[in-house]
């Protein structure tokens, strides 16, 4: 093995030192007067409080995983029980991210309102500066964890059976997705639930502005911020970071000359490398993001992430010419035999990261403000909530499009170069800079609660003003960030197919079999019954908070004069205990479903499941997702001055046109933040938990034969 392997963990432990350096900075920046401080502490309060009894709960499936994990492969030349250590490495490295990055966020966010105070660079500056400790903690925790264990079971452990190692290794994967899916489900249904009763109740009833403090549920929206759209999301790219790298090294693995040993272990260590060269690449980026006073934060956001890709792009081919076998590796492509070269390799991962960028740009365009499919809805808002409801639903549909096409030419693409592991490491070229990915899209929450704290201190209106210029880019981002995520899921699921089916010893999956068939039918059908449950425990949790703020505003004398102050505590606990109760279904759906019918089916009615989930699930991923983003931010382009129609009517914030789309937003809620992510999770997820099983399933077969 090469010896510049061992530096690997060196820059995961790099990003985990830039990310306290950051915390400590963002820590000792001025946080305010004594009611912002007030406020905050109440939104860090209520965060940490659901965290930390989310990993209460998690901890139990923890460990009952890990002892069945482990108790099913005492046995067999492919299996080791140490699968259920790397199973619990893993979890505990995601929680641990989830963690760290919500901390400082909850700090961050009253700091950039402070900031505010002074200008809008100082701001930015806070506001991605705790974004970016979300995003190194992610890489860093994710590289470290998934190459100290490679190389200890390569090392140490397994010295002569690498591919005993790398089966091991994948526990690491399932460990970071399981925790990603209840982390995203549970923290969607919190944040969705409070969203949902504070916009109903408090602006549609009420009457009330954004963020109001007599609204009791705005601080369990503040808080439900944190706990979706950082540590959620935070989790969510951890494990696709995580499976990405997994995939492309169990597929380098396929390669008869690293079988043989003949030309070294550069198809298994090359994702490594180039996820290790990444995390410096973002790193550089983020001194690169910085702005003035009037200025487009978009513009200095777009150059540091961009700026990572370039330098990845290029880092890529010197990357690949260093590790790859000289005289190639042999590979099946198209039914013959090529070698695929080092330049192939490089090829691939940029095409990868191309159809990330431009995937990310079609899903922004379709959820922007001021851009035609946002406006189109706005329009439909005049005559009434069932024609906004009708045009969001349409434009999600439309615009799953043109991503499923970008997404099928990168994913041929990527396979004309270099194969499946082409594809594998296209993936891992979206993903490779995903630590100031992320990092401007932890940015996002904290803006948005910054713009929180500022109206509920009541601070001057360019306070305000500079803290929405914030987090409307940071809307953008979000959109961009979600449209990477399911791009990145695509591609990663299908070489985390390939995968399994490598280590289940199947030629390939017939979809005469009946067997498959029907796979493919129950694949398809899991999405829709994910998302139902997903959307039913929204539903249900924000029929209690409607009710629990309508009666405090019947009960509480003074509340909406300002007088008295609401029992924010209450709302709080409504979406906490919400959470925590109705996530555990649909979370135990992706685990257990793959297990099920691999064992009983058999590993091609498996496949043929993973192929089902796979298509139907990025599909309403992007359906869910788009559809929500442009009902939110057609909502919001009411706010403000109003909307002008077409016809030269403003229909102002408060109008029965501005009121449908509230109505609109209510509804893409949890589309976008809680059933829409969630799935690019599921899908992944399912194809892990498949990859682990795949040793199991050829050792012991199935129940039922056809």
């Amino acid at each position: 093995m090469d010896t510049l392997t061992y530096l690997i963990p060196g820059a995961g432990l790099a990003a985990l030192a830039y990310a306290f350096w950051k915390s400590s900075w963002v820590s000792k920046q001025d946080a305010g007067s004594a009611e912002m401080q007030e406020i905050a502490g109440r939104i860090q309060e209520g965060a940490m409080a659901f965290l930390a009894r989310e990993y209460k709960v998690l901890a139990g499936f923890v460990v009952v995983v890990a002892v069945l994990l482990g108790i099913a492969n005492l046995s067999g030349d492919s299996q080791s029980p140490l699968i259920a250590v790397s199973f619990v490495v893993g979890a505990i490295a995601s929680g641990l991210a989830g963690y760290a990055g919500m901390r400082v966020a909850t700090l961050a966010n009253v700091r950039t309102t402070a900031a505010a105070r002074i200008g809008l660079p100082a701001a930015l500056d806070v506001a991605f500066s705790g974004g970016a400790v979300m995003g190194m903690s992610v890489v860093g925790l994710a590289l470290t964890g998934l190459a100290g264990l490679f190389l200890i079971y390569t090392g140490v452990v397994f010295k002569d059976n690498l591919s005993l190692a790398l089966n091991v290794v994948t526990g690491f994967s399932m460990g970071a997705s399981s925790i990603a899916l209840f982390a995203r489900v549970g923290g969607g249904i919190y944040t969705k639930a409070a969203d949902v009763g504070a916009d109903l109740v408090g602006k549609v009833e009420a009457g009330l502005p954004e963020d109001d403090p007599r609204n009791p549920a705005v601080i369990a929206d503040n808080v439900g911020d944190n706990v979706g759209d950082v540590a959620g999301m935070g989790a969510d790219l951890f494990e696709s970071y995580v499976g990405a790298i997994v995939g492309a090294m169990v597929l380098g693995m396929g390669y008869p000359a690293v079988a043989n040993e003949a030309t070294g272990m550069g198809p298994i260590i090359l994702p490594l490398i180039i996820a290790g060269v990444g995390i410096v690449a973002s790193i550089i980026g983020t001194f690169f993001v910085k702005t003035k006073e009037g200025g487009n934060p978009q513009v200095a956001l777009d150059i540091g992430a961009f700026g990572a890709a370039f330098v990845m792009a290029a880092a890529t081919f010197g990357l690949a010419k260093y590790f790859w076998p000289a005289s190639g590796a042999i590979t099946t492509i198209g039914g013959r035999e090529v070698a695929v070269m080092w330049t192939h390799v490089g090829i691939a991962t940029v095409v990868g990261l191309i159809t990330g960028v431009f995937v990310g740009m079609i899903t922004s365009y379709y959820c922007s403000m001021g851009k035609g499919p946002v406006n189109g809805i706005a329009e439909q808002s005049k005559t009434g909530y069932a024609t906004n409801i009708i045009a969001g639903l349409g434009l999600g549909m439309q615009s799953t499009a043109v991503p499923i096409i970008l997404i099928a030419v990168g994913v041929m693409g990527a396979a004309h170069f270099a194969g499946l592991y082409g594809v594998a490491i296209a993936a891992l070229g979206m993903l490779s800079t995903t630590g100031i990915q992320l990092a401007v899209d932890a940015y996002g929450p904290i803006a948005d609660n910054a713009g929180g704290i500022a109206e509920m201190s009541h601070q001057k209106a360019e306070v305000r003003e500079r803290t929405d210029m914030l987090d409307a880019v940071g809307n953008t981002t979000a959109a961009i960030g979600k449209g990477f995520a399911i791009g990145s899921a695509a591609m990663t699921a299908l070489a985390l197919f390939a995968a399994f089916t490598q280590q289940a010893h199947i030629d390939g999956i017939n979809i005469s079999k009946p067997e498959v068939m029907a796979g493919i039918f129950l694949g398809g059908m899991l999405p829709y019954l994910f998302s139902s449950l997903a959307m039913n425990a929204v539903g249900e949790a924000a029929m209690d908070m409607i009710e629990e703020v309508r009666r405090q505003f019947r009960e509480i004398p003074g509340l909406l004069e300002g007088t008295a102050a609401p029992d924010t505590a209450r709302c709080v606990d409504i979406s906490t205990k919400a959470a925590l109760r109705r996530m555990i279904l649909p979370g135990a759906l992706g685990v257990l479903s793959p297990v099920i019918i691999g064992f009983t089916m058999g590993p091609e009615a498996l496949g043929g499941l993973l192929a089902g989930v796979t298509v139907s699930g990025v599909l309403l991923a992007l359906f869910m997702s788009n559809a929500g983003g442009a009902w939110d931010n057609a909502k919001k382009s009411f706010e403000g001055g109003g909307y002008k129609m077409k016809n030269g009517d403003v229909h102002p914030k408060g109008s029965e046109a501005h009121k449908a789309a509230v109505v609109g937003d209510t509804v893409g809620d949890p589309f976008k933040d809680t059933a829409g992510p969630s799935l690019n999770i599921l899908v992944k997820l399912m194809s892990v938990v498949a990859l682990v099983i795949a040793p199991l399933l050829a050792h012991y077969g199935a129940l039922i034969s056809f």
